[in-house]
């Protein structure tokens, strides 16, 4: 087991609009997280693959990439398939972008305007699920660690 103080769990958020990043901070900020921007789809899948996020909220109107091909592009990496995705748009949307979104593999789906408190529900319950999934890691890891020192000590083996 590592010593200390576990890292914070991490949070990519995907906007190519500062207001709304700025915005999402705000929100967040009252967890204990860690916050990753990113301004462009291009910009997040290089955010994925070099660190690991408990999740990624993204913005679905963006231009160049926009938030649907990101997701998709998302879950198509091995790296980064089960990193949830949460997909942030305006409410004047059509009407099938929550299908679509979900289609892609996303787990939730918010209209902006967002209530804050919903919004920072959905997503703590992203962290705790992060959290317990590291644990769980890191006991099968010790429970490894355990059968190969008893497999080194059995005599005859």
């Amino acid at each position: 087991m590592s010593s200390g103080a576990p890292e914070k769990a991490a949070i990519l958020i995907v906007d190519d609009m500062e207001e709304n990043l700025i915005a999402l901070e705000a929100v967040l900020g009252p967890l204990d997280l860690r916050l990753v921007r990113a301004h462009s789809g291009e910009e997040a899948l290089k955010a994925m693959l070099r660190q690991d996020f408990a999740a990624v909220l993204l913005d679905v109107l963006m231009p160049g990439m926009d938030g649907f091909e990101t997701a998709a592009n998302i879950k198509r990496l091995e790296q980064t398939k089960d990193v949830p995705i949460i997909l942030l748009t305006g409410e004047d949307t059509d009407s099938d972008y929550a299908y679509r979104g979900y289609a892609l593999g996303a787990a939730d789906f918010v209209t902006k305007p967002f209530d804050p408190w919903l919004l920072r529900t959905k997503v703590n319950v992203f962290l705790e699920l992060h959290r317990k999934s590291r644990r769980l890691a890191e006991r099968v890891a010790d429970l490894e660690q355990t059968v190969e020192t008893l497999r080194a000590a059995a005599p005859g083996e």
